[in-house]
């Protein structure tokens, strides 16, 4: 296909919300978790510790990002202006290519029958033709956008934007979550086109083994005060969970748990329920049935923001959800918040609406080891 010249644009970045919820220092013991692993380091979250450690992490990485890595266009930017790139070396990870050889395997075997075949996830991708066919495939979404061919920049980008729009609404990612723009995947970047072939992969099911654990280095520029500030950024395409076979963990405690020693279940629920509601009380909020009381996912979104110190805005989730959507859109956003708090947890949207109890302790546990020294 033919490689249309890139017009730069710099999307808006929303900065993330803050808090200043007290913190204790104070710790207690783990009771009845002991058994279950160790406690995470505690995140600090105080202004002052946050700018003298980002001051510390730029002192140590500033020397080895030599300015001659930055691109000439990047000395026109604006102030305030932020710009990232790929460090060159970080493609040639030997986990990257195979993650791009899954992706491939599975993209032709869906567009087998339309005999298209696709050999460069960036190149065959980036005007959105041939994403279009396999949303038709996947999601019998037909756009008349893409039935006319024109292959104006600016024509592309337009008919891009709409596919990108229906592709959001279609897995359920809000537009301001999702890690792809139309200008990113347009001018053909890497990180962008990964995260969304990785997520279309992984709502279909793909019955291909997503490489685990694939990050990808990027340089983000920032102008400021008139000076370039470099910092690398790691971008994670797959977490170390991306190699569950069909969809399911490996055994961990909670198996064992409910497997051998369910006499102790009531224990570990009832220590749970105690935790989240030292915190949910401050909000006037009680959970009297850990069981059932989590899957809107609004209990676990304002429990969140108690423990991270923000507010999540009402108009980002519903308070009363009042169908299976608006829950579903609750979970998702739930789960997506503590991921990118550095949470690990096997759970699913679907198992939390369905009441798992299993997936939603594990969550609530996640929470414990991480947070328990906060009163």
């Amino acid at each position: 296909m033919a490689t249309s010249p890139r017009t730069p644009t710099t999307p808006a970045t929303p900065s993330s919300p803050t808090g200043t919820l007290k913190r204790d220092n104070s710790k207690k013991d783990a009771g009845v978790f002991g058994w279950m692993g160790t406690l995470s380091r505690r995140k600090k979250g105080e202004t002052e510790v946050n700018q003298l450690e980002n001051e510390g992490k730029f002192a140590i990485e500033s020397p080895t990002t030599p300015i001659h890595m930055i691109p000439p266009d990047t000395y026109d930017m604006e102030e305030g202006e932020v710009r990232s790139m790929i460090e060159p070396g970080s493609l040639e990870d030997p986990k990257v290519h195979q993650l791009k050889v899954v992706l491939l395997e599975w993209l032709n075997e869906v567009l087998a029958d339309k005999r298209i075949v696709v050999r460069d996830v960036e190149e065959d991708l980036y005007d959105g033709l041939i994403l279009s066919h396999l949303m038709e495939k996947l999601a019998d979404i037909v756009l008349q956008e893409f039935k006319e061919v024109n292959q104006t920049v600016e024509v592309q980008q337009a008919k891009l934007s709409v596919l990108l729009n229906e592709i959001n609404k279609t897995i359920r990612v809000p537009q301001h979550r999702a890690k792809w723009t139309t200008e990113k995947v347009h001018s053909k970047d890497t990180v962008a086109i990964l995260h969304l072939l990785v997520s279309l992969a992984k709502h279909y099911n793909c019955r291909q083994k997503l490489t685990p654990d694939v990050k990808i280095n990027t340089m983000v520029v920032q102008k400021k005060n008139g000076m370039l500030i470099p910092q690398r950024v790691v971008e994670e395409i797959t977490g170390p969970d991306a190699d569950m076979m069909d969809g399911k963990p490996e055994r961990d405690a909670f198996d064992a748990l409910f497997d051998n020693a369910p006499e102790k279940l009531g224990v570990v629920k009832k220590s749970l329920q105690g935790f989240v509601n030292r915190h949910l009380n401050k909000l006037n909020l009680e959970v009297t049935n850990i069981d059932t009381q989590f899957h809107d996912g609004v209990y676990f979104i304002f429990l969140l923001g108690l423990l991270e110190g923000f507010f999540v805005p009402l108009y980002q989730f519903h308070v009363t959800p009042a169908n299976e959507d608006q829950k579903r859109q609750n979970v998702e956003l739930a789960l997506d918040l503590m991921r990118d708090s550095g949470l690990k947890f096997h759970a699913k949207t679907e198992d939390i609406m369905k009441r798992d109890l299993k997936s939603t302790l594990r969550i609530v546990y996640s929470l414990f080891q991480k947070y328990k020294h906060l009163k």
